[in-house]
């Protein structure tokens, strides 16, 4: 072997060093729990005791169950106040024409039941879904399959056990479409 050849140093540019770096390191790793090593050449940073506390509440199922019931219950409320604008009740030929009051109180009761019913299908299919997540251990499209089959069934079978069945049906399609089109 020549002495030249021995001696060689091999540098490398910038870019093929960048290339090496995320083909060994990847995107974002997690060595331990508390330390996440990010992208660029930046500082470690270490998770406070605190900051882990607030991540575990936000990632709770009680929690993403009850933020579901609060967002359900005030997209319902919308949609409520909407379809109650859309469709009034319009008065037979002899009945008294309703006051703004009675109108008003009619939107409320729409709004209200709208909400109710949107609040509880929020929360139940949060909290089966998350229930799920928790025990398969993994995030995918089925988790939301499977809630989604759970609440429909659990909400038709008021209604007797060919409406649980289709329900579960229609809630789990839905569900999956819903997936398939915010994962796209």
């Amino acid at each position: 072997m020549p002495e030249d050849d021995a001696k060689r140093i091999v540098f490398f540019s910038d870019e093929q060093l960048d290339r090496l770096a995320a083909h060994m390191l990847g995107g974002l790793h997690h060595y331990r729990e508390n330390i996440v090593v990010p992208r660029g050449a930046g500082p470690v940073h270490i998770k406070t005791k605190e900051e882990k506390m607030v991540e575990a509440v936000f990632e709770s199922c009680a929690f993403k169950s009850a933020m579901s019931c609060v967002i359900g219950y005030g997209l319902g409320a919308v949609i409520g106040l909407f379809s109650a604008s859309v469709g009034p009740t319009v008065p037979l030929p002899g009945d008294k024409i309703q006051s703004a009051r009675e109108v008003l109180r009619e939107m409320k009761g729409t709004m209200l039941s709208y909400g109710k019913n949107f609040a509880l299908i929020g929360a139940v299919f949060s909290a089966v879904e998350c229930a799920i997540e928790s025990h398969r251990g993994k995030s995918d499209w089925k988790n939301g399959t499977y809630a989604g089959a759970v609440t429909g069934g659990v909400i038709g079978l008021r209604a007797g056990v060919k409406a649980g069945v289709f329900g579960a049906a229609g809630f789990a399609a839905f569900s999956t479409l819903i997936d398939y089109f915010m994962h796209r």
